[in-house]
């Protein structure tokens, strides 16, 4: 059975994903495949250089200053980089033959029809931007900005198949369900 685990930024999700490595479950990381993917795929490269133009990478490095300029121009910027990104990582993750992933933007890449189950990890709002702030050292109306660009927490466990509240609380027990049926 393959799971994901999702959940808006500051929520937890990776902290879950590090308690269920603990416990011997690879998962594989969406966010760190892109970037992996970016640096070394000479295919997704050589789209990104056509699409962003041959700057976007400098002696072989991505140069990301560029992208982000690029990225935030507009939308449609960002759905054709997501277009050309999101289907590479697909590919690998499905590759990879891992059972477990970790995707923030789950419902939004389309992954969810890669797995059988999903798991959303929730906090509550001001637990989310205590988190943000002081791991990213910026200030509440960043963090806010960043929460807000994001699908809706609510919205997000409405459509996944278990939701853990991580508000501080014991989640181990939380987790027992999914390490019952971790295979």
């Amino acid at each position: 059975m393959k799971t994901a685990i999702t959940g808006g930024i500051g929520s937890g999700k990776s902290y879950v994903c590090q308690m269920l490595k603990e416990q011997g479950i690879e998962i594989y990381d969406c966010d760190s495949a892109a970037k992996r993917l970016m640096r070394t795929s000479k295919h997704l490269k050589e789209q990104l250089k056509a699409l962003v133009g041959s700057n976007v990478y400098i002696g072989g490095r991505l140069n990301k200053p560029v992208l982000a300029q690029f990225l935030l121009a507009s939308d449609d910027n960002q759905k054709a980089v997501n277009a050309i990104v999101h289907p590479a990582v697909a590919d690998d993750f499905i590759a990879s033959g891992m059972e477990w992933m970790e995707c923030a933007i789950l419902f939004e890449s389309g992954f969810d029809r890669l797995v059988d189950r999903i798991v959303c990890v929730t906090a509550p709002h001001e637990t989310r931007l205590k988190r943000i702030m002081e791991r990213d050292g910026i200030t509440q109306e960043k963090a806010e900005e960043w929460i807000n660009c994001q699908m809706p927490q609510e919205e997000v466990a409405q459509r996944s198949d278990i939701v853990i509240c991580n508000d501080g609380s014991p989640l181990l027990p939380q987790l027992s369900s999914l390490l019952e049926h971790k295979k």
